[in-house]
């Protein structure tokens, strides 16, 4: 059951906010979300933090800029997903901006069935075996600050290692040359929420500032702006918390994209999705692109992914991009199957009284555990950990959690009550990755089960949707969906949801699994649609919703997309 709850906002603030130059109808809305001076949604890049600020940046740009002058092999590691698919892209069109030689310059990215995530021993042999030889300097993007072995044996072969990572680090850092990480110990920078892509592009900037230092020629001329479109997209992707910080570097890439001035890639993704990229949100990256994206990582090989986005020619972007939407039309069967089976299992679990869920399958496909443990972590409000076999007597886990539990934290904590269940763990405060041995999963589901009622509060456990509280009639219109459409939303900033009662004029069903509705609000109608539901809510209902605009036959209409039905 859903239940509603009103953000709190102060009409002081907003009306500060007002003076600034903000629309009363978006100042309530920011004030509600923090907000409290106008210049706190300026997107200007002028407003970034500085790099200076990330610990480490000054060690990580000299290194790069002695590998670019002295004509220095470079190999780039990768992660899998589509923050380590953008991070990388970004790299090797930042690093050929500043005039590496291209002979110089390779990427690896690991298949994620066979070798893992992070920067292993085993990938450090790989890299060093590829054709061009063995680099001579390392560069991790999106892994690296738990690769204590990996970057060991890469320093015992003679490589500089430098990690350029943003996930939480363990008690001991590897001993790489340099280490670039918003939230590694003694680091100030301010911003704590980059995603990969947002470390490697500030490196970047480290690296122009040094190599304008020593008056090279290429960092004069290096407009690492064009690179904003794939940061963007990464940033958006990796559902990283939308600070200020975040908010101008997704806004910049969004106005690239908005005047397809962006990559061939961004295009060539929005062609296949049916989508035109002048109407660019930040939506559109986490909900079209981003999966299309991480398809590749997920059923195949993020190479796939990795090389439409370094694509320079957009027949050859179209070409892999209809590729990696091909992927993810199998994803999407997959993890139908996998929505059918966990379902069956979860008739058989005391859901209602089960703090933590924990589900596996030794026929679920690995590269799918993620979505559909987020799926049943919001059809259940529960922290979820879904786990398919490798094949080798180990489980890989992909956990979602919900507020009010760190699931990291979690999993830190319970290696301390069971030393030798966890194999190894990694990964935020909403999201986190395992293994553990098969036979050890009965033992597993009851701990993490035990563990998480310790520590989730009652009260967290009822799904609360925070609302902006009604529209009035005037305010249903295509106009607001536009300033709405126009604002950069997403974790940390959500989307506004707004919540009304209405007539119920018509409904029909769309592929007898949507619901289509025309709703009565004072003298007009509203279309308004709902998503994997056909209860037919009635005018005694509240309609929390989204207000949004539907695009068809060259004609723009307002529309609710209907979030939650919750009776009177």
């Amino acid at each position: 059951m859903v239940t509603l709850s009103q953000r709190a906002w102060s009409e002081r603030t907003a009306w500060q906010l007002e003076q600034g130059g903000v629309s009363p109808f978006l100042a309530r809305l920011y004030a509600a979300r923090g907000i409290s001076q106008a210049n706190q949604v300026s997107t200007r890049m002028e407003d970034l933090l500085p790099p200076v600020a990330l610990k480490g940046m000054e060690t990580a740009s000299s290194l790069l800029a002695d590998a670019i002058i002295q004509n220095r092999k470079v190999c780039i590691v990768a992660d899998y997903d589509a923050d380590g698919a953008t991070a990388c892209a970004v790299a090797v069109k930042g690093l050929r901006l500043l005039d590496i030689q291209p002979d110089k310059l390779n990427y690896f990215v690991p298949d994620r069935f066979k070798l893992g995530y992070g920067l292993t021993p085993a990938i450090v042999d790989l890299v060093a075996q590829a054709p061009g030889g063995k680099p001579d300097l390392l560069i991790t993007v999106d892994n690296g600050i738990a690769s204590i072995d990996g970057v060991a044996h890469a320093k015992e072969m003679g490589m500089q290692v430098v990690i350029t990572d943003h996930h939480l680090p363990g008690a001991t850092l590897p001993a790489a040359d340099a280490i670039v990480n918003p939230n590694q110990p003694g680091c100030d920078f301010a911003s704590k929420n980059l995603a990969g892509v947002g470390v490697m592009l500030y490196v970047l900037m480290g690296l122009r500032q040094v190599l304008r230092q020593r008056h090279w020629p290429a960092a004069e001329q290096a407009n690492l702006g064009t690179l904003l479109d794939l940061v963007a997209l990464g940033t958006i992707a990796d559902v990283v918390s939308l600070d200020r910080n975040n908010r101008i570097l997704v806004a910049n890439g969004l106005n690239r994209i908005r005047q397809r001035r962006c990559c061939p890639a961004i295009l060539a993704l929005y062609a296949v999705a049916g989508k035109q990229p002048d109407r660019a949100q930040a939506s559109d990256l986490g909900f079209l692109l981003g999966p299309r994206l991480n398809a590749a990582g997920r059923m195949d090989d993020m190479r796939i992914g990795i090389r439409c986005l370094l694509a320079d020619d957009m027949g050859e972007a179209l070409k892999l991009a209809q590729e990696l939407d091909r992927l993810n039309v199998a994803r999407r069967s997959v993890e139908d199957q996998m929505k059918t089976d966990a379902a069956k299992i979860l008739t058989q679990l005391d859901v209602k009284n089960t703090a933590g869920i924990s589900l596996y399958d030794p026929n679920w496909h690995g590269g799918v555990v993620g979505i559909l443990a987020g799926r049943i972590k919001e059809q259940m409000h529960r922290p979820t950990i879904v786990f398919a076999s490798d094949g080798t007597g180990l489980i890989k886990g992909s956990g979602r959690s919900i507020a009010g539990l760190h699931l990291r934290d979690a999993l830190d904590h319970l290696t301390k009550i069971y030393p030798d269940l966890i194999i190894k763990f990694g990964g935020h405060a909403m999201a986190a990755g395992l293994s553990i041995r098969e036979t050890d999963f009965n033992l597993f589901q009851r701990a993490f089960d035990e563990l998480v009622d310790q520590l989730l509060p009652l009260e967290a456990r009822t799904h609360s949707l925070a609302i902006d509280g009604p529209l009035v009639d005037s305010e249903l219109c295509l106009n607001t969906a536009k300033q709405l459409a126009d604002g950069i939303w997403g974790q940390g900033f959500p989307a506004p949801i707004f919540a009304n009662r209405f007539q119920i004029l018509e409904s029909r069903l769309l592929q007898d699994k949507h619901l289509k509705l025309t709703l009565g609000c004072g003298q007009s109608r509203m279309d308004a649609i709902r998503f994997n539901d056909t209860n037919i809510p009635t005018a005694q209902d509240t309609l929390a919703y989204a207000l949004e605009i539907n695009h068809y036959n060259g004609v723009e209409r307002p529309q609710l997309r209907i979030e939650a039905i919750v009776s009177a």
